[in-house]
Protein backbone atom coordinates (compact mmCIF):
# COMPACT_ATOMS: atom_id res chain seq x y z
CA UNK A 1 0.00 0.00 0.00
CA UNK A 2 1.26 3.46 -0.88
CA UNK A 3 2.25 5.83 1.90
CA UNK A 4 1.87 8.81 -0.40
CA UNK A 5 -1.82 9.38 -0.98
CA UNK A 6 -3.66 12.63 -0.34
CA UNK A 7 -5.98 10.84 2.07
CA UNK A 8 -3.14 9.51 4.20
CA UNK A 9 -1.17 12.74 4.19
CA UNK A 10 -4.08 15.08 4.92
CA UNK A 11 -3.50 14.95 8.66
CA UNK A 12 -1.41 16.93 11.11
CA UNK A 13 2.02 15.33 11.53
CA UNK A 14 2.77 16.33 15.12
CA UNK A 15 4.91 14.64 17.78
CA UNK A 16 5.24 11.42 15.80
CA UNK A 17 1.49 10.97 15.32
CA UNK A 18 -0.96 11.53 12.47
CA UNK A 19 -4.15 13.18 13.65
CA UNK A 20 -6.64 15.95 13.10
CA UNK A 21 -5.90 19.44 14.33
CA UNK A 22 -7.73 21.03 17.23
CA UNK A 23 -8.34 24.35 15.51
CA UNK A 24 -11.66 25.88 14.54
CA UNK A 25 -11.21 26.02 10.74
CA UNK A 26 -11.97 23.33 8.19
CA UNK A 27 -9.31 23.72 5.50
CA UNK A 28 -10.01 22.61 1.93
CA UNK A 29 -7.21 21.45 -0.34
CA UNK A 30 -8.29 22.47 -3.85
CA UNK A 31 -6.96 21.23 -7.18
CA UNK A 32 -6.05 24.47 -9.00
CA UNK A 33 -6.83 23.10 -12.46
CA UNK A 34 -10.40 21.85 -11.99
CA UNK A 35 -11.08 23.60 -8.64
CA UNK A 36 -12.27 20.34 -7.07
CA UNK A 37 -11.75 19.74 -3.35
CA UNK A 38 -9.22 16.92 -3.15
CA UNK A 39 -8.91 16.74 0.64
CA UNK A 40 -9.93 18.50 3.83
CA UNK A 41 -8.34 18.79 7.23
CA UNK A 42 -8.97 20.61 10.48
CA UNK A 43 -6.48 23.38 11.15
CA UNK A 44 -3.89 23.21 13.91
CA UNK A 45 -4.48 25.26 17.05
CA UNK A 46 -1.98 27.14 19.19
CA UNK A 47 -1.89 24.12 21.48
CA UNK A 48 -1.06 21.88 18.50
CA UNK A 49 1.69 24.30 17.55
CA UNK A 50 3.12 24.16 21.07
CA UNK A 51 3.12 20.35 20.95
CA UNK A 52 4.97 20.42 17.62
CA UNK A 53 7.71 22.69 18.93
CA UNK A 54 8.01 20.74 22.19
CA UNK A 55 8.37 17.51 20.24
CA UNK A 56 11.00 18.97 17.92
CA UNK A 57 12.86 20.35 20.94
CA UNK A 58 12.79 17.10 22.92
CA UNK A 59 13.58 14.73 20.06
CA UNK A 60 16.37 17.02 18.85
CA UNK A 61 18.42 16.02 21.90
CA UNK A 62 18.03 12.39 20.88
CA UNK A 63 18.93 13.18 17.27
CA UNK A 64 22.02 15.19 18.20
CA UNK A 65 23.31 12.21 20.19
CA UNK A 66 23.11 9.86 17.20
CA UNK A 67 26.51 9.03 15.71
CA UNK A 68 27.25 11.48 12.86
CA UNK A 69 27.87 8.64 10.41
CA UNK A 70 24.48 7.16 11.24
CA UNK A 71 22.81 10.55 10.80
CA UNK A 72 24.47 10.79 7.39
CA UNK A 73 23.16 7.37 6.40
CA UNK A 74 19.62 8.16 7.55
CA UNK A 75 19.55 11.30 5.43
CA UNK A 76 20.80 9.33 2.44
CA UNK A 77 17.98 6.89 3.11
CA UNK A 78 15.54 9.82 2.94
CA UNK A 79 16.88 10.71 -0.51
CA UNK A 80 16.38 7.07 -1.51
CA UNK A 81 12.77 7.18 -0.30
CA UNK A 82 12.13 10.19 -2.54
CA UNK A 83 13.72 8.49 -5.55
CA UNK A 84 11.78 5.27 -5.01
CA UNK A 85 8.46 7.12 -4.80
CA UNK A 86 9.11 9.52 -7.69
CA UNK A 87 5.90 8.68 -9.54
CA UNK A 88 3.66 9.01 -6.47
CA UNK A 89 5.20 12.33 -5.51
CA UNK A 90 4.77 13.52 -9.10
CA UNK A 91 1.04 12.79 -8.81
CA UNK A 92 0.83 14.83 -5.61
CA UNK A 93 2.57 17.81 -7.23
CA UNK A 94 0.22 17.68 -10.23
CA UNK A 95 -2.90 17.27 -8.08
CA UNK A 96 -2.18 19.77 -5.33
CA UNK A 97 -0.41 22.65 -7.08
CA UNK A 98 -1.05 22.15 -10.78
CA UNK A 99 2.55 21.44 -11.65
CA UNK A 100 3.21 19.73 -14.96
CA UNK A 101 5.08 16.42 -15.11
CA UNK A 102 8.10 18.33 -16.40
CA UNK A 103 7.97 20.66 -13.42
CA UNK A 104 7.46 17.80 -10.96
CA UNK A 105 10.53 15.97 -12.26
CA UNK A 106 12.58 19.16 -11.99
CA UNK A 107 11.41 19.77 -8.42
CA UNK A 108 12.01 16.19 -7.27
CA UNK A 109 15.54 16.34 -8.68
CA UNK A 110 16.23 19.48 -6.65
CA UNK A 111 14.90 17.76 -3.54
CA UNK A 112 17.10 14.69 -3.82
CA UNK A 113 20.16 16.86 -4.42
CA UNK A 114 19.57 19.04 -1.36
CA UNK A 115 18.97 16.01 0.88
CA UNK A 116 22.22 14.47 -0.33
CA UNK A 117 24.01 17.75 0.38
CA UNK A 118 22.46 17.85 3.87
CA UNK A 119 23.71 14.31 4.49
CA UNK A 120 27.28 15.67 4.43
CA UNK A 121 26.61 18.12 7.27
CA UNK A 122 27.01 15.69 10.20
CA UNK A 123 30.62 15.11 9.13
CA UNK A 124 31.30 18.78 8.37
CA UNK A 125 30.41 20.22 11.76
CA UNK A 126 33.78 20.87 13.33
CA UNK A 127 35.34 22.94 16.08
CA UNK A 128 38.46 25.04 16.42
CA UNK A 129 41.21 25.50 18.97
CA UNK A 130 42.40 29.10 18.84
CA UNK A 131 45.39 30.82 20.46
CA UNK A 132 44.97 33.33 23.25
CA UNK A 133 46.89 36.42 24.38
CA UNK A 134 46.49 35.09 27.93
CA UNK A 135 49.23 32.69 29.05
CA UNK A 136 48.08 29.12 29.62
CA UNK A 137 44.63 29.59 28.04
CA UNK A 138 43.13 27.19 25.51
CA UNK A 139 40.21 28.50 23.43
CA UNK A 140 37.80 25.92 22.07
CA UNK A 141 35.08 27.01 19.64
CA UNK A 142 32.29 24.49 19.13
CA UNK A 143 29.78 24.50 16.28
CA UNK A 144 26.41 23.32 17.55
CA UNK A 145 22.84 23.01 16.24
CA UNK A 146 20.57 25.90 17.20
CA UNK A 147 17.93 23.47 18.51
CA UNK A 148 14.69 23.92 16.56
CA UNK A 149 14.23 25.57 13.16
CA UNK A 150 10.82 26.88 12.10
CA UNK A 151 10.22 26.62 8.34
CA UNK A 152 7.47 28.56 6.55
CA UNK A 153 7.16 27.54 2.90
CA UNK A 154 5.34 28.91 -0.19
CA UNK A 155 2.94 27.35 -2.70
CA UNK A 156 4.97 27.47 -5.91
CA UNK A 157 7.76 24.93 -5.28
CA UNK A 158 6.55 23.70 -1.89
CA UNK A 159 8.29 20.31 -1.86
CA UNK A 160 11.70 21.75 -2.66
CA UNK A 161 11.46 25.07 -0.87
CA UNK A 162 10.40 23.30 2.32
CA UNK A 163 13.04 20.58 1.96
CA UNK A 164 15.73 23.15 1.23
CA UNK A 165 15.53 24.32 4.85
CA UNK A 166 14.18 21.17 6.50
CA UNK A 167 16.84 18.72 5.27
CA UNK A 168 19.73 21.09 5.96
CA UNK A 169 18.39 21.98 9.41
CA UNK A 170 18.16 18.27 10.22
CA UNK A 171 21.61 17.66 8.76
CA UNK A 172 22.96 20.33 11.09
CA UNK A 173 21.46 18.43 14.06
CA UNK A 174 18.21 20.32 14.62
CA UNK A 175 14.56 19.50 15.06
CA UNK A 176 12.06 21.12 12.71
CA UNK A 177 8.52 22.47 12.65
CA UNK A 178 7.09 23.23 9.20
CA UNK A 179 4.19 25.55 8.49
CA UNK A 180 3.34 24.92 4.83
CA UNK A 181 1.29 27.31 2.74
CA UNK A 182 -2.43 26.63 3.17
CA UNK A 183 -2.76 25.87 -0.57
CA UNK A 184 -0.05 23.17 -0.47
CA UNK A 185 -0.28 21.48 2.95
CA UNK A 186 0.81 18.07 1.69
CA UNK A 187 3.67 18.73 -0.75
CA UNK A 188 4.98 21.54 1.45
CA UNK A 189 4.49 19.87 4.82
CA UNK A 190 3.10 16.46 5.64
CA UNK A 191 4.85 14.74 2.74
CA UNK A 192 8.21 15.68 4.26
CA UNK A 193 7.23 14.32 7.66
CA UNK A 194 6.32 10.99 6.04
CA UNK A 195 9.57 10.81 4.04
CA UNK A 196 11.75 11.22 7.13
CA UNK A 197 9.54 8.84 9.09
CA UNK A 198 10.00 6.12 6.43
CA UNK A 199 13.73 6.82 6.31
CA UNK A 200 14.00 5.90 9.98
CA UNK A 201 14.66 9.26 11.63
CA UNK A 202 13.26 9.62 15.17
CA UNK A 203 9.51 10.27 15.12
CA UNK A 204 8.62 13.77 16.21
CA UNK A 205 11.91 15.27 15.00
CA UNK A 206 10.10 16.73 11.98
CA UNK A 207 6.61 18.15 12.52
CA UNK A 208 4.10 19.81 10.22
CA UNK A 209 1.37 22.18 11.40
CA UNK A 210 -1.23 22.99 8.78
CA UNK A 211 -3.01 26.09 9.95
CA UNK A 212 -3.92 29.71 9.26
CA UNK A 213 -2.86 33.00 10.78
CA UNK A 214 -6.41 33.44 12.11
CA UNK A 215 -5.68 30.42 14.35
CA UNK A 216 -2.14 31.09 15.56
CA UNK A 217 -1.38 34.78 14.90
CA UNK A 218 2.37 35.41 15.27
CA UNK A 219 2.85 32.44 17.61
CA UNK A 220 4.90 30.41 15.09
CA UNK A 221 7.59 33.07 14.80
CA UNK A 222 7.39 34.16 18.43
CA UNK A 223 7.50 30.67 19.94
CA UNK A 224 10.35 30.51 22.47
CA UNK A 225 11.54 27.14 21.15
CA UNK A 226 11.77 28.43 17.58
CA UNK A 227 15.40 29.53 17.37
CA UNK A 228 15.71 30.30 13.65
CA UNK A 229 12.90 31.20 11.25
CA UNK A 230 13.38 30.20 7.62
CA UNK A 231 10.75 31.82 5.40
CA UNK A 232 10.27 31.66 1.64
CA UNK A 233 7.47 33.73 0.17
CA UNK A 234 6.31 37.22 -0.66
CA UNK A 235 8.16 40.36 0.34
CA UNK A 236 5.07 41.74 2.10
CA UNK A 237 4.81 38.71 4.40
CA UNK A 238 8.60 38.49 4.74
CA UNK A 239 8.76 42.02 6.09
CA UNK A 240 6.21 41.12 8.74
CA UNK A 241 8.10 37.96 9.72
CA UNK A 242 11.38 39.86 9.86
CA UNK A 243 9.79 42.48 12.09
CA UNK A 244 8.37 39.89 14.51
CA UNK A 245 11.62 37.90 14.53
CA UNK A 246 13.66 41.04 15.20
CA UNK A 247 11.40 42.08 18.04
CA UNK A 248 12.01 38.64 19.59
CA UNK A 249 15.76 38.68 18.81
CA UNK A 250 15.52 35.66 16.53
CA UNK A 251 17.61 34.98 13.46
CA UNK A 252 15.51 35.01 10.28
CA UNK A 253 16.45 33.75 6.84
CA UNK A 254 14.14 35.47 4.34
CA UNK A 255 13.96 34.32 0.71
CA UNK A 256 11.50 36.77 -0.84
CA UNK A 257 10.12 38.06 -4.13
CA UNK A 258 11.91 38.81 -7.35
CA UNK A 259 11.70 40.90 -10.49
CA UNK A 260 14.56 39.32 -12.36
CA UNK A 261 15.85 40.65 -15.65
CA UNK A 262 17.19 38.64 -18.57
CA UNK A 263 19.43 40.88 -20.69
CA UNK A 264 20.13 40.17 -24.36
CA UNK A 265 23.09 42.15 -25.69
CA UNK A 266 23.54 42.91 -29.40
CA UNK A 267 26.23 40.23 -29.77
CA UNK A 268 24.16 37.42 -28.23
CA UNK A 269 23.22 34.11 -29.88
CA UNK A 270 19.61 35.14 -30.48
CA UNK A 271 18.12 31.66 -30.90
CA UNK A 272 19.78 30.48 -27.69
CA UNK A 273 18.74 33.65 -25.83
CA UNK A 274 15.14 33.13 -26.95
CA UNK A 275 15.14 29.58 -25.55
CA UNK A 276 16.63 30.77 -22.25
CA UNK A 277 14.14 33.63 -22.02
CA UNK A 278 11.14 31.36 -22.65
CA UNK A 279 12.34 28.81 -20.07
CA UNK A 280 13.10 31.58 -17.57
CA UNK A 281 9.62 33.11 -17.78
CA UNK A 282 7.15 30.31 -18.46
CA UNK A 283 8.42 27.37 -16.40
CA UNK A 284 5.68 26.48 -13.89
CA UNK A 285 3.61 29.20 -15.58
CA UNK A 286 5.89 31.91 -14.22
CA UNK A 287 5.28 31.07 -10.55
CA UNK A 288 8.95 31.09 -9.58
CA UNK A 289 10.68 33.87 -7.65
CA UNK A 290 13.66 33.67 -10.04
CA UNK A 291 11.53 33.94 -13.19
CA UNK A 292 12.53 36.51 -15.80
CA UNK A 293 9.77 39.03 -15.20
CA UNK A 294 11.64 41.48 -17.44
CA UNK A 295 13.41 40.78 -20.73
CA UNK A 296 15.69 43.60 -21.86
CA UNK A 297 16.77 43.45 -25.49
CA UNK A 298 19.31 45.64 -27.30
CA UNK A 299 17.49 47.80 -29.85
CA UNK A 300 19.70 46.55 -32.73
CA UNK A 301 18.31 43.00 -32.43
CA UNK A 302 14.84 43.79 -31.08
CA UNK A 303 12.83 42.81 -34.17
CA UNK A 304 14.57 39.48 -34.76
CA UNK A 305 14.43 38.57 -31.08
CA UNK A 306 10.75 39.46 -30.67
CA UNK A 307 9.68 37.58 -33.81
CA UNK A 308 11.39 34.41 -32.61
CA UNK A 309 10.34 34.89 -29.00
CA UNK A 310 6.69 35.40 -29.97
CA UNK A 311 6.69 32.28 -32.15
CA UNK A 312 8.23 30.17 -29.39
CA UNK A 313 5.82 31.42 -26.73
CA UNK A 314 2.81 30.84 -28.99
CA UNK A 315 3.89 27.20 -29.37
CA UNK A 316 3.64 26.51 -25.62
CA UNK A 317 0.68 24.30 -24.77
CA UNK A 318 -1.45 25.53 -21.87
CA UNK A 319 -4.04 23.45 -20.05
CA UNK A 320 -4.28 20.22 -18.08
CA UNK A 321 -1.01 19.58 -16.23
CA UNK A 322 -1.61 15.82 -16.46
CA UNK A 323 -1.05 15.87 -20.21
CA UNK A 324 2.55 15.06 -21.11
CA UNK A 325 3.09 17.99 -23.48
CA UNK A 326 1.53 20.69 -21.28
CA UNK A 327 4.01 23.42 -20.41
CA UNK A 328 1.68 25.98 -18.82
CA UNK A 329 -0.71 24.66 -16.20
CA UNK A 330 -2.95 26.58 -13.81
CA UNK A 331 -2.04 29.32 -11.39
CA UNK A 332 -2.53 28.24 -7.80
CA UNK A 333 -5.83 30.09 -7.20
CA UNK A 334 -8.24 32.69 -8.52
CA UNK A 335 -6.68 35.45 -6.44
CA UNK A 336 -3.37 35.03 -8.25
CA UNK A 337 -5.16 35.09 -11.61
CA UNK A 338 -6.94 38.32 -10.75
CA UNK A 339 -3.75 39.99 -9.48
CA UNK A 340 -1.90 39.09 -12.68
CA UNK A 341 -4.71 40.32 -14.90
CA UNK A 342 -4.89 43.59 -12.98
CA UNK A 343 -1.16 44.25 -13.49
CA UNK A 344 -1.37 43.45 -17.20
CA UNK A 345 -4.34 45.75 -17.75
CA UNK A 346 -2.73 48.51 -15.71
CA UNK A 347 0.41 48.27 -17.86
CA UNK A 348 -1.55 48.38 -21.10
CA UNK A 349 -3.36 51.47 -19.84
CA UNK A 350 0.07 52.98 -19.14
CA UNK A 351 1.16 52.42 -22.75
CA UNK A 352 2.56 48.89 -22.93
CA UNK A 353 1.80 47.06 -26.19
CA UNK A 354 0.35 43.52 -25.94
CA UNK A 355 2.31 41.61 -28.58
CA UNK A 356 0.39 38.60 -27.27
CA UNK A 357 -2.57 39.01 -24.90
CA UNK A 358 -3.31 35.94 -22.84
CA UNK A 359 -6.73 34.48 -22.14
CA UNK A 360 -8.14 33.24 -18.85
CA UNK A 361 -9.74 29.80 -18.68
CA UNK A 362 -10.44 29.01 -15.04
CA UNK A 363 -7.05 29.28 -13.35
CA UNK A 364 -5.18 28.62 -16.58
CA UNK A 365 -3.82 31.82 -18.12
CA UNK A 366 -2.21 31.71 -21.55
CA UNK A 367 0.94 33.82 -22.12
CA UNK A 368 1.05 37.60 -22.42
CA UNK A 369 4.02 39.45 -23.94
CA UNK A 370 4.06 43.18 -23.23
CA UNK A 371 6.46 45.27 -25.30
CA UNK A 372 7.41 48.96 -25.17
CA UNK A 373 7.47 48.65 -21.38
CA UNK A 374 9.18 51.47 -19.51
CA UNK A 375 10.63 51.18 -15.98
CA UNK A 376 7.79 53.17 -14.43
CA UNK A 377 5.04 50.81 -15.64
CA UNK A 378 3.37 48.27 -13.37
CA UNK A 379 4.69 45.29 -15.35
CA UNK A 380 8.26 46.49 -14.78
CA UNK A 381 7.86 47.40 -11.11
CA UNK A 382 5.74 44.52 -9.81
CA UNK A 383 6.51 40.83 -9.65
CA UNK A 384 4.08 39.23 -12.11
CA UNK A 385 3.66 35.75 -10.64
CA UNK A 386 2.28 34.18 -13.80
CA UNK A 387 2.83 33.71 -17.56
CA UNK A 388 3.32 37.34 -18.51
CA UNK A 389 6.52 39.17 -19.41
CA UNK A 390 7.62 42.79 -19.80
CA UNK A 391 9.97 43.49 -22.72
CA UNK A 392 12.07 46.66 -22.76
CA UNK A 393 14.72 47.81 -25.25
CA UNK A 394 17.99 49.61 -24.49
CA UNK A 395 20.85 51.24 -26.37
CA UNK A 396 23.93 50.67 -24.19
CA UNK A 397 25.37 48.72 -21.28
CA UNK A 398 25.10 51.80 -19.08
CA UNK A 399 21.42 52.22 -19.88
CA UNK A 400 20.53 48.59 -19.23
CA UNK A 401 22.32 48.60 -15.87
CA UNK A 402 20.36 51.69 -14.88
CA UNK A 403 17.06 50.10 -15.93
CA UNK A 404 17.70 46.81 -14.14
CA UNK A 405 18.90 48.46 -10.93
CA UNK A 406 15.83 50.71 -10.79
CA UNK A 407 13.89 47.74 -9.41
CA UNK A 408 13.36 47.39 -5.67
CA UNK A 409 14.15 43.68 -6.06
CA UNK A 410 17.44 41.90 -6.64
CA UNK A 411 17.16 38.11 -6.66
CA UNK A 412 18.38 36.61 -9.93
CA UNK A 413 19.20 37.63 -13.49
CA UNK A 414 20.91 36.63 -16.71
CA UNK A 415 23.06 38.23 -19.41
CA UNK A 416 23.40 36.87 -22.95
CA UNK A 417 26.48 37.85 -24.95
CA UNK A 418 29.22 36.30 -27.06
CA UNK A 419 31.77 38.11 -24.86
CA UNK A 420 31.78 36.21 -21.57
CA UNK A 421 33.90 38.73 -19.68
CA UNK A 422 31.68 41.59 -20.84
CA UNK A 423 28.74 39.66 -19.40
CA UNK A 424 30.55 38.99 -16.14
CA UNK A 425 31.57 42.63 -15.73
CA UNK A 426 28.03 43.77 -16.42
CA UNK A 427 26.79 41.21 -13.89
CA UNK A 428 29.08 42.67 -11.21
CA UNK A 429 27.35 46.03 -11.58
CA UNK A 430 23.81 44.70 -11.25
CA UNK A 431 22.36 44.81 -7.73
CA UNK A 432 21.30 41.20 -7.36
CA UNK A 433 22.16 38.16 -5.32
CA UNK A 434 22.66 35.92 -8.35
CA UNK A 435 23.23 36.43 -12.06
CA UNK A 436 24.04 33.97 -14.83
CA UNK A 437 25.95 34.57 -18.06
CA UNK A 438 24.50 32.77 -21.10
CA UNK A 439 21.94 30.86 -19.05
CA UNK A 440 18.44 31.27 -17.67
CA UNK A 441 17.49 33.15 -14.54
CA UNK A 442 16.20 29.96 -12.86
CA UNK A 443 19.15 28.30 -11.15
CA UNK A 444 19.48 26.69 -7.74
CA UNK A 445 22.38 24.38 -6.87
CA UNK A 446 22.90 22.54 -3.58
CA UNK A 447 26.36 23.91 -2.72
CA UNK A 448 26.12 27.46 -4.10
CA UNK A 449 24.93 30.39 -1.98
CA UNK A 450 21.32 31.28 -2.83
CA UNK A 451 19.63 34.54 -1.88
CA UNK A 452 18.80 38.08 -2.87
CA UNK A 453 19.51 41.74 -2.28
CA UNK A 454 17.20 44.68 -1.53
CA UNK A 455 13.55 43.58 -1.24
CA UNK A 456 14.41 40.06 -2.37
CA UNK A 457 15.51 38.91 1.05
CA UNK A 458 18.05 38.63 3.82
CA UNK A 459 20.57 35.83 4.22
CA UNK A 460 21.73 32.93 2.09
CA UNK A 461 20.95 29.21 1.94
CA UNK A 462 22.57 26.06 0.44
CA UNK A 463 25.96 24.52 1.13
CA UNK A 464 28.03 26.22 3.80
CA UNK A 465 25.45 29.02 4.03
CA UNK A 466 22.71 26.72 5.35
CA UNK A 467 25.15 25.03 7.69
CA UNK A 468 26.05 28.42 9.15
CA UNK A 469 22.39 29.53 9.28
CA UNK A 470 21.25 26.52 11.29
CA UNK A 471 24.16 26.24 13.73
CA UNK A 472 25.64 28.49 16.38
CA UNK A 473 29.10 28.88 17.92
CA UNK A 474 30.03 28.32 21.54
CA UNK A 475 33.34 29.48 23.00
CA UNK A 476 34.71 27.40 25.87
CA UNK A 477 38.04 28.52 27.30
CA UNK A 478 40.26 26.51 29.63
CA UNK A 479 42.82 28.18 31.85
CA UNK A 480 45.52 25.51 32.21
CA UNK A 481 47.63 27.48 34.64
CA UNK A 482 46.66 30.08 37.16
CA UNK A 483 46.12 33.51 35.74
CA UNK A 484 47.35 36.70 37.33
CA UNK A 485 44.32 38.93 37.88
CA UNK A 486 44.80 42.71 38.27
CA UNK A 487 43.42 42.54 41.83
CA UNK A 488 42.28 39.80 44.18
Amino acid sequence: MSHFTLEQLSKQGIAGKWREGNGSNEMSNINPFNQEIIATMTSASKDDLDQAFESAHNVQKEWEAVNPYERRDLLLEAAKVVEEHHDEITELIIEELGGTKLKAGFEIGLVTNIIKEASTYPLRITGEILPSPVDGKENRVYQEPVGVVGVISPFNFPFYLSMKSVATAIGAGNGVVIKPHEDTPVTGGTLLVKIFELAGLPKGLVNSVVTEISEIGDRFVEHPLNKVVSFTGSTVVGKKIGEVAGRNLKKASLELGGNSALIVLEDADIDYAVSAAVFSRFTHQGQICMSANRVLVHEDIKDEFLNKYKAKVESLKAGDPREEDTIIGPLINKRQVETLEQTIEESIDEGAFPLIRGEVQGNVVTPTILTEVTPDMAAAKKEMFGPAVAVTTFKSDEEVIEIVNASDFGLSGAVHTSNIERGAELGKRIETGMIHVNDGTINDEPIVAFGGEKMSGVGRLNGNESLESFTTKKWISIQHKKRQFPYS
